[in-house]
């Protein structure tokens, strides 16, 4: 689930696409609907929750940012623990998935949140949070899509986004 905003304030549209559950598809399956999306001539930055998504489906978010031609800033609340990423990623035999998690790059502090960018300075990418950060420390394309994606599967949005 992905929502498109003008900066932090005025929904523009939302784009859904399938991707499976631990699997090796959501950088293409990004790409693919970023690209054929009639919103893509005006965005600015693909904003990730992560790059994680559908459990440990890791976006190369180099890939993602190339084959889209558009920065990708994944943004997370807390600093992860890489360590016990990989620790679990090896327990579950997922270990070529940390070649993808180092790709992404180095995690920078943005704030009160946490950063790993790609296609765009670190200047520039945080210059953009103040604009799209307009109502939590997250863009709000993001809190918005994780209230739509959680109150469909949930049947009810819990607030935490």
């Amino acid at each position: 689930m992905g929502s498109v905003f003008r900066g932090g304030s005025f929904l523009e549209g939302i784009l859904s696409a399938k991707i499976s559950v631990d699997g090796n598809d959501s950088t293409q399956t990004l790409a693919a609907m970023i690209n054929k999306c009639k919103f893509k001539p005006q965005l600015q930055a693909i904003f990730l929750d992560g790059i994680a998504v559908a459990g440990f489906n890791i976006v190369d978010i180099q890939k993602l940012s190339k084959g889209t031609r558009i920065p990708v800033i994944a943004v997370m609340r807390k600093r992860p623990n890489v360590k016990t990423i990989h620790a679990a990623l090896e327990k579950i035999g997922k270990k070529e998935k940390i070649t993808v998690l180092e790709k992404a790059g180095p995690i920078h502090s943005a704030g009160k949140i946490f950063i790993q960018i790609s296609g765009i300075s670190l200047e520039k990418a945080t210059a953009l949070l103040p604009i799209v950060c307009t109502r939590s420390n997250i863009p709000e394309a993001l809190r918005i899509a994780h209230i739509i994606a959680s109150g469909i599967t949930l049947g009810e949005s819990r607030g935490n986004a």
